[in-house]
């Protein structure tokens, strides 16, 4: 709408079978580029343009925000990942 394109892609990204190294990476993106992201391994946001920046200073300092996103590691890349891999073990 109006030539504006807003998305949220979040990624888990991991190479160990026990998940030890596993890293949440939560993306916002406005008109194909990064502004925000968020980054397990930080533990905060961070911002890449002006915008970005502004919003990740109040995404920072919202503890309830962080929390959600620092939880997600756990509910929802690693929770994921267990049932892939149980998936993909049960048919060798």
């Amino acid at each position: 709408a109006n030539g504006y394109y807003f998305s949220r892609w979040a990624k888990c990204i991991y190479s160990s079978h026990d998940f030890s190294d596993m890293v949440f990476i939560d993306n916002y993106i406005f008109n194909k580029d990064v502004f925000i992201q968020f980054n397990s391994t930080v533990g905060k946001f961070v911002g890449y343009t002006e915008l970005g920046v502004h919003n990740a200073q109040n995404f920072n300092n919202n503890p309830g925000q962080l929390q959600v996103e620092n939880a997600l590691l756990e509910s929802f890349c690693k929770h994921n990942a267990e049932i892939r891999q149980s998936a993909i073990a049960d048919k060798t």
